[in-house]
């Protein structure tokens, strides 16, 4: 992904944003429904869903701005799914943002001009090369 990058419209952006929920929520009903099928236990079923969904929020939360430790959130029936909604509507517009970035992040996040005005772009910080020290070398003064 290029630094020119352009945002998604509307469609695309949707249709990421319902694989993203899809993939976080139908393993996990898929795997409640196993579960409870087998032990006829509707707890197990809750946990287990609930427990995929706060996975899926702990992968997505450092992508989206959220911090990894909300992936207790994710644990809370039905607020889970919402969390994840919003989180798949970040991740679908990546590498532009449209949401503010958190304090920790403004440090290498940039206010986009011209016709991405709106827009925010938070990189990972380029890796720096330390030139090679040759054996024996005098520092200069």
């Amino acid at each position: 992904m290029g630094r020119d990058a352009s945002p998604r419209g509307l469609v695309g952006r949707s249709v990421i944003a319902t694989a993203v929920f899809a993939a976080a929520v139908v393993p996990g009903w898929t795997l409640g429904g196993l579960a409870e099928r087998y032990t006829g236990s509707q707890l197990l079923d809750w946990l287990l869903t609930g427990a995929w969904a706060a996975l899926a929020v702990r992968l997505l939360a450092p992508w989206t701005s959220y911090r990894p430790r909300d992936a207790w959130l994710g644990l809370i029936p039905l607020y889970n799914w919402y969390l994840v909604c919003v989180l798949g509507w970040r991740v679908s517009l990546l590498p532009l943002r449209d949401w503010e970035p958190r304090e920790d992040e403004l440090w290498r996040a940039r206010w986009l001009t011209g016709d991405l005005i709106g827009y925010w772009r938070a990189d990972p910080p380029a890796a720096v090369r330390a030139e090679p020290v040759r054996a024996g070398a005098r520092r200069p003064r």
